[in-house]
């Protein structure tokens, strides 16, 4: 049977991993891989990750499962970082969380519990959008449809456009928003543009389905989830895939979570049976360690107070370093949209040749779409990738 396969390409990025290490010059950059890195270019433990952790191995008593659903802690706990202690949602018990393999698992599950309410449902995503958000809701069956959102010329949020599509999408339909840090352009939605798209959300039927992987990373925890909020509180039903790599660095723990918030606890109950056998039948239960992590920080004041912290110095680091790029790269024109996108990612809206010449000549690695992750950047090879830059927007427009 195996004989009939053929191989497929490998996925850009993880070519592009696969490059980067094979290249012998020891001043390469990446800026490709999206994980976080400290000024050393290092993906460090947290120390309130580090302390929680020297908890859990003292008191940690048994290896059995946890449930479908993770621990009851965790979810909890979850729903209030990314709605508030106080949202009317949880006041009113509409709200439903259940733990997951990352964000993936999170969203590979929404896409299998939509595909439950209703076969072949039509999702809207954005033009561009994550990579592997497409392949994850096709997979489980889903029909994807595509609004515009990023503006080209300026590489900000086409939000006329985007709700112009939308105007077309029917009742029911479900429509794909990043919650913060919109991954690939670092083009966020601003707080007037949520209150548009939840009004015309509300007023055409259709189902939100936010995906914040990125809270904390942007504005701060709560600027980063006001979507999710505004939206949680102005209509009955909404979906929330979230994930702990990136805020509390667990990439390789597989820490996420799944929210349904429904129109009351009656019809959040009997979603949340169908969502659970959906899990059931698909990995089952839930990896345990990386939940008892963040469960363990945020109840626990001091090591809150810790994570808070760092996660507050990792945002203003990223917030420096697109004031640095940015002004860096002036004299080659005017990249001041850098500054004003938020989180790890943007375009930079040069070629694929630009791309190629950058990767061959300097070696800087970046996405052939002209992707970069702002996190990969020091200030020690800030200025010579903007100089780099510069020298090929400058020599081959």
């Amino acid at each position: 049977m195996f004989e009939q396969l053929k191989t497929l390409p490998q996925d850009p990025i993880l070519s592009l991993m696969k490059t980067f290490r094979e290249d012998p010059r020891t001043d390469k950059v990446d800026l490709g891989v999206g994980v976080y890195r400290d000024e050393a270019g290092n993906t460090p433990i947290m120390a309130a990750v580090q302390a929680a952790q020297e908890r859990l191995l003292a008191t940690e008593t048994t290896k059995a499962y946890i449930g479908p659903a993770g621990t009851e802690g965790f979810n909890h706990l979850i729903g209030q970082l990314i709605l508030g202690q106080d949202h009317p949602a949880l006041r009113d018990d509409r709200v439903n969380v259940v733990q997951t393999p990352g964000g993936c698992g999170a969203l590979r599950m929404a896409a299998e519990f939509l595909n439950l309410c209703q076969a072949g449902t039509t999702v809207w995503v954005s033009a561009p959008t994550w990579a592997n958000h497409i392949p994850l809701l096709t997979g489980a069956g889903l029909d994807i449809r595509e609004y515009p959102y990023l503006d080209k010329a300026t590489l900000s949020v086409d939000f006329d456009a985007m709700t112009a599509c939308l105007e077309q999408a029917a009742a029911g339909d479900v429509v794909l928003l990043h919650g913060c840090c919109h991954n690939p352009s670092g083009a966020d939605l601003n707080a007037d543009q949520w209150s548009a798209i939840t009004d015309l959300v509300e007023r055409k039927g259709l189902l939100p389905f936010i995906d914040i992987a990125y809270q904390g990373l942007g504005e701060g925890l709560d600027r980063d989830a006001q979507g999710v909020r505004l939206m949680a509180q102005r209509l009955p039903e909404v979906i929330v895939a979230s994930s702990c790599s990136k805020n509390f660095g667990l990439y390789r723990e597989r820490t996420g979570a799944l929210m349904l918030i429904s129109a009351n606890a009656q019809q959040g109950k009997a979603a949340t049976s169908q969502l659970l056998s959906a899990i059931r039948s698909h990995y089952s239960m839930p990896p345990a360690h990386g939940a008892a992590v963040v469960e363990m920080i945020l109840d626990t004041p001091e090591l809150m107070q810790q994570w808070q912290h760092e996660l507050n110095g990792m945002c203003s680091r990223i917030l420096e370093l697109r004031a640095g790029l940015s002004q860096a790269l002036t004299p080659a024109g005017d990249f001041s949209f850098i500054e004003r996108q938020r989180g790890m990612f943007s375009f930079l809206g040069i070629s694929p040749q630009q791309v190629q010449t950058l990767r061959d000549e300097f070696g800087i690695y970046m996405l052939d779409s002209s992707r970069i992750n702002i996190a990969g950047l020091s200030t020690e090879t800030l200025p010579r990738v903007a100089e780099a830059l510069r020298e090929v927007v400058e020599h081959t427009e």
